[in-house]
């Protein structure tokens, strides 16, 4: 099963427990800027205020959402059936797919907020991976605000990218085109972008040697067990405090901090799901 399957699989569990909030709306961000990450993720809210964060910008998504986002029909929306679009697979990444992993998040922090839990404050901004002289660092998708911790701490780093024009030689590190450069890598950390794209099996595979493969970022707000299955040991993401305000900060590409903190859970942290879900019996 894949990891979008099993986790569509909780969600149906979570709504047989009890009535879901309906989908109040999708909040877009401002042109992408290269300098930040300020225009890279939608957020789609639902009548409760939980919000769930998508990337979009894989191929021509964000210019679709654009185009039609008075005609989805989301308002009112069962936020369930629009989380089943995460499934939807036609070779492409498409707004069906991004919807429904934006609604797929917002039902997960639901089911947090229902079920008591926060999770922990992460300590860093790089997944807790605490870069050593003599580790091989591995990175899935060149995150630049990432690079100088990493390579402050003398570790070799190898960057792992889908975009041809990244790859070569850089300062102090390495990107390549190759998943099974990562095959020598002690500590892994990737961006959740994987969970859009269609890589996140193939590039476990090519990091099953590592000890710490930690997934980061604003759109890793998912439940995790499935990942925590697949070799993943802690998933990063952002835990919103204050519901309007980020909406506005999205809205207008202003900072998020006062509104949203650094989250990490990790695998041997988190109570699971399904003792979550019985929280709600």
């Amino acid at each position: 099963m894949t990891f979008a399957a099993e986790y569509l699989a909780q969600l149906e569990a979570f709504a047989a427990i009890g009535p879901l909030p309906r989908v109040r709306a999708l909040h877009l961000p401002p042109e992408p800027s290269a300098e930040d990450n300020k225009g890279e993720f939608c957020a789609l809210e639902l009548d409760d205020g939980s919000l769930g964060l998508s990337y979009v910008l894989l191929d021509d998504t964000l210019a679709q959402l654009r185009e039609g986002a008075d005609s989805f029909g989301l308002a009112g929306a069962d936020p369930l059936e629009v989380a089943r679009g995460y499934l939807y697979n036609d070779g492409g990444h498409g707004i069906r797919k991004t919807l429904g992993f934006a609604a797929a998040n917002a039902l997960t922090r639901c089911l947090f907020d229902r079920a008591g839990y926060v999770p922990p404050e992460a300590g860093d901004s790089i997944g807790g991976i605490a870069p050593q002289p003599g580790d091989h660092i591995g990175m899935i998708g060149l995150f630049k605000p990432l690079l100088g911790r990493i390579l402050a701490s003398g570790a070799r780093l190898t960057v792992v990218e889908l975009k041809e024009e990244l790859a070569g030689a850089a300062d102090g590190y390495v990107v390549t085109l190759d998943a099974d450069s990562l095959l020598d890598c002690t500590k892994v950390v990737a961006t959740g972008t994987l969970l859009l794209n269609d890589t996140l099996d193939r590039m476990l595979e090519s990091c099953r040697n590592a000890r710490w493969f930690a997934m980061v970022g604003p759109s890793a707000g998912c439940l995790p067990d499935a990942l925590f299955a697949r070799g993943v040991t802690l998933l990063g993401g952002s835990w919103i405090t204050d519901g309007p305000a980020f909406v506005e900060t999205l809205k207008s590409g202003e900072k998020r901090s006062g509104c949203a903190r650094k989250s990490a859970i990790s695998r041997d942290g988190y109570p699971g799901t399904d003792a979550l879900l019985q929280r709600l019996w």
